[in-house]
């Protein structure tokens, strides 16, 4: 979700609201300043995202739609809790969009793109040799977030990508709570994209699919381990 433009501005027209008070939340989510499972009330919600009670009450009914938190009368609102059900319910879904990307990727996507996603993650991966920062590990987080994207983006699908876009928040939010990348993680990480990256250059769909399946279950795995 990242890669979404934040330039909207409170008092530029309802949409702009709407539009401005979800980010807001999509940001305090994923900052860790409002937590899975955290209780909060509404009185919480506006001083947190800068909001108007108005405005939050807008917003409520498409945040709960979406399963990012629940509103509980008389007792307050949960942020969406992380557990075994919604684990294996985001990685299930995120197999389905991200293999159909993959595809996608295979018939269309021009070799020098893909050519550049492999320098991204050979560098990253002989940098962690020397480098174990963690602006290093954000750098490398940034470079697996913006592959998906990148192939998620190409199929220029609306109905896909957002779809993909609200899944990725609770993938996001899994990985914030369970998973990170690490000296331990990344080479395993980057080792699966590099195998979807090599399909794509060959131009051999049943490899690529199989190959983002296996991404996608090996990360899974890692969030059920925990």
């Amino acid at each position: 979700m990242a890669r979404h433009s934040n330039a909207a501005t409170i008092g530029a027209g309802p949409a702009s609201v709407k539009k401005t008070a979800y980010e807001r939340f999509q940001q305090e989510l994923l900052a860790g300043r409002l937590r899975p499972g955290q209780v909060v009330s509404q009185r919480d919600l506006v001083q947190t995202l800068g909001l108007s009670i108005g405005a939050l009450r807008e917003l409520l009914p498409r945040l709960e739609a979406e399963g990012l938190l629940n509103v509980m009368p008389q007792r307050g609102i949960q942020i969406t809790t992380i557990d075994l059900p919604m684990i294996r319910d985001a990685y299930q879904m995120r197999m389905a969009f991200e293999r159909e990307a993959a595809l996608f990727a295979v018939d269309r996507m021009p070799d020098a793109l893909v050519e550049e996603q492999k320098r991204l993650h050979l560098e990253s991966l002989e940098r962690l040799k020397t480098d174990r920062t963690p602006a290093f590990f954000e750098e490398s987080q940034d470079v697996d977030s913006r592959f998906h994207e990148l192939l998620v983006d190409f199929t220029q699908n609306e109905l896909l990508i957002q779809a993909y876009d609200l899944n990725s928040i609770r993938v996001r939010l899994i990985k914030l709570d369970r998973i990170t990348l690490s000296a331990t993680t990344l080479p395993a990480a980057f080792g699966d994209h590099l195998a979807i990256i090599d399909a794509i250059l060959e131009r051999d769909r049943w490899k690529a699919a199989a190959a983002m399946e296996t991404h996608i279950r090996n990360a899974r795995e890692r969030a059920l381990a925990i």
